[in-house]
C-alpha cells in the first residue's frame, strides 16, 4: 500500500482502491440471483463510502468483523448516482493506527490545551486550583483528555471533542462570573473545566468510537467522582464541586431532584448552551 493512499474524500469513479480502512458496517445479503455478497461501509476520518464484495462473499467475511481496520483492495464504481467500491480484497489490517481512521476536531489541540491551561490558571481558591493543578500534572490523563470526544454520535463527536467543549464551557463559565460577582467563582471555573472529566475513561478506540466496559456500566459522571477521589480536597470544598458535577445534566440526577446550589445551575446552563449549539450547528436544529 502507498504512503499516499487515497482517503474516501478523494476518491472518484474509476479510481483504483488499495488502502486501509474503518469497516463499521458489514452485512451478508443475497442478490436477487440468490447469490450472497457483503454490503459494507468504510470509513476514514475524511468520510464513508459504501463497498460491496460479490465474489467470494463467504471466503472474504472469515478474514474480518465489523468494527476492524481493513485492507481493501478494489474499484470506485458508481451505482444509483452513489460511489461505491467492488471489493475483490478485504482483510484485517495489521499494524494499523486506529486514530488515523477517527474523526478529529477541528481546531488545533495543542491550542485549545493551552486555552485550558489558561482557564485554570483563573482559578485562585488554593483547593481547587491544587486539585486542577494535580490533574494537568498527570500525564496520561492528559492523554485521554486531548484525545476523548465528548460524545459518540451527539456534539462534539470526534477526537478532541472533550478538550474543545470542556475550553468552550470553561470559557463562558468565565463570562458569567464576571456578570454576576456573587457566585463563587473558582467553584463554577473548576467545575466547568472538570465536569465532564469522567469522559477520558469512558470510550474506546478502534474502527469506531466505543465505550469501555466502565462507561457502559457506570458512566462518566460517577466516573468523574470516583477520578477525583483519588486526589484529596478539603471536605468543603469537595461536597460542592461533586453536586456541581453529579447535576450538569439537570436536578433530576441529585440526590434531591434540585439545584444545592446557584454554581450548579449555572453550570448545567451553561454546558446544556454549548452542547445544543454545537449539535444544530453539526446535525441541524431539532
Amino acid at each position: 500500500m502507498s504512503e499516499s493512499a487515497p482517503t474516501i474524500a478523494t476518491l472518484r469513479a474509476g479510481d483504483e482502491v488499495d488502502a486501509v480502512f474503518a469497516c463499521s458496517r458489514k452485512d451478508r445479503l443475497q442478490a436477487r440471483s440468490g447469490t450472497p455478497y457483503l454490503a459494507l461501509e468504510l470509513r476514514d476520518r475524511t468520510g464513508a463510502m459504501p463497498g460491496r464484495a460479490f465474489r467470494d462473499a463467504d471466503l472474504l467475511a472469515g478474514r474480518f468483523e465489523r468494527g476492524d481496520l481493513v485492507r481493501v483492495v478494489g474499484r470506485v464504481e458508481r451505482f444509483r448516482d452513489e460511489l461505491q467500491i467492488d471489493v475483490r480484497a478485504i482483510a484485517r489490517a495489521q499494524q494499523a493506527d486506529p486514530a488515523a481512521f477517527l474523526p478529529v476536531a477541528y481546531r488545533d489541540v495543542d491550542e485549545l490545551e493551552g486555552f485550558l491551561e489558561h482557564l485554570a490558571r483563573e482559578v485562585h481558591d488554593p483547593g481547587y486550583r491544587g486539585l486542577l493543578e494535580r490533574l494537568l500534572a498527570d500525564e496520561a490523563l492528559r492523554a485521554e483528555w486531548r484525545r476523548a470526544p465528548c460524545t459518540r454520535a451527539g456534539h462534539h463527536a470526534y477526537l478532541g471533542g472533550l478538550l474543545e467543549h470542556t475550553v468552550a464551557v470553561g470559557t463562558l463559565a468565565l463570562e458569567v462570573k464576571q456578570l454576576h460577582p456573587r457566585l463563587n467563582p473558582d467553584l463554577l471555573l473548576c467545575a466547568a473545566l472538570l465536569h465532564d472529566i469522567g469522559k477520558t475513561r469512558e470510550f474506546t478506540y478502534g474502527a469506531e468510537i466505543g465505550l469501555s466496559e466502565a462507561g457502559r456500566l457506570v458512566g462518566h459522571v460517577q466516573l468523574g467522582i470516583q477520578l477525583l477521589a483519588e486526589h484529596p480536597l478539603p471536605e468543603d470544598r469537595r461536597l460542592p464541586l461533586v453536586h456541581c458535577i453529579l447535576t450538569h445534566h439537570g436536578p433530576e440526577s441529585a440526590p434531591g431532584r434540585r439545584f444545592g446550589s446557584p454554581e450548579a445551575l449555572a453550570l448545567y446552563r451553561i454546558n446544556a448552551l454549548d452542547a445544543s449549539v454545537k449539535g444544530a450547528l453539526e446535525h441541524g436544529l431539532p
